[in-house]
């Protein structure tokens, strides 16, 4: 499989990186004995790259997986921290969970903050660059899904790696237009930032379209990988085979790989957690309870973390 270094960074990593959001507890829910199974199937293909999060909580079927197949993959994870001693934390959490010495890169989990992200979690970023000072964190970097902050932080000396939204579509992409989302990556790549995409498949809704809505990513100049959620074998298979180069004809399971969410209406108390959640806007009150727009949602889940009734359902 082809690799990439991101950047300035020295990290040399596979085009396919696994994206592990989704076999975790806010979108499918895999069991972990069966989380662990996809990602080892992933890592012995050759998959050298795992983005995962502090609030996705998947850290359990890393560790295990990287104990079962005993490669050390690049990863990355990332926390909404915004104090020092909340980053310092987050960052602790994610060594001890992973059982690692470092971690490769850590972001800023920024998904809809604006500009003023950079002033905003001062503290969060200067306990990042302490860690990276110490050789605890190897590379420091924001994770986007804003026009505006992927072109500041091509401005940002400190920022190491960039990993913003972009999709053929311009599915979920905020404060501006996929060609606006495009000059801002080409400014982090000027930079020699290293960048990595998400939601190239929009959540999901650009599976039936996945040729298209793959290539369109891999055509952006600078990237060195594209983000996908992967929960089943078949799955990872079927990207591994795309990515060598194999292509395969069909795609397996589509209908399996479509989801939505939805409000349970009987469950839902009103209290609008999920709204400010939502990195898309995509939730708002309607009769006194949450309400979904399905064209606007991304399928990321984060409702499902945010909601205290459990009301949100993967479905």
């Amino acid at each position: 499989m082809k690799t990439n270094v991101l950047g300035k960074t020295g990290l040399e990593v596979t085009e396919l990186c696994f994206g592990a959001l989704p076999f975790g507890p806010l979108q499918k829910n895999l069991p972990r004995e069966e989380a662990t199974a996809v990602l080892v199937a992933a890592l012995e293909a050759g998959v050298n790259f795992i983005d995962t999060a502090q609030v996705y909580k998947t850290y359990a079927p890393i560790r295990e997986a990287l104990k079962q197949t005993k490669k050390r993959p690049v990863i990355a994870s990332k926390s909404p921290a915004a104090t020092y001693e909340d980053m310092q934390n987050a960052i602790e959490e994610a060594l001890n969970e992973l059982n690692l010495e470092e971690i490769d890169i850590f972001h800023l989990h920024a998904a809809r903050v604006g500009e003023d992200v950079f002033t905003k979690r001062k503290g969060a970023l200067e306990c990042l660059y302490d860690y990276k000072h110490r050789g605890l964190v190897k590379a420091v970097g924001i994770s986007t899904h804003s026009v505006k902050v992927t072109a500041l932080a091509a401005t940002v000396e400190g920022i190491d790696v960039v990993f913003p939204l972009i999709n053929k579509t311009g599915h979920g992409i905020l404060d501006g237009s996929r060609e606006e989302m495009e000059k801002a990556i080409a400014r982090c790549v000027a930079q020699g930032k290293g960048v990595y995409l998400m939601k190239v498949l929009a959540g999901g809704i650009l599976v039936g379209d996945y040729t298209q809505a793959v290539e369109y990513a891999r055509s952006i100049p600078g990237c060195a990988s594209l983000a996908i959620g992967m929960v089943s074998k078949t799955e990872v298979e079927y990207n591994v085979a795309y990515f060598q180069g194999r292509k395969p004809a069909t795609i397996p399971s589509l209908a399996a790989m479509e989801k939505h969410f939805i409000v349970v209406e009987s469950l839902c108390a009103g209290c609008l957690e999920c709204v400010a959640t939502c990195p898309n806007h995509a939730i708002s009150e309607r009769s006194g309870k949450a309400f979904i727009q399905q064209e606007a949602c991304l399928t990321c889940g984060y409702c499902v973390g945010a909601c205290p009734q459990f009301a949100i359902r993967l479905v």
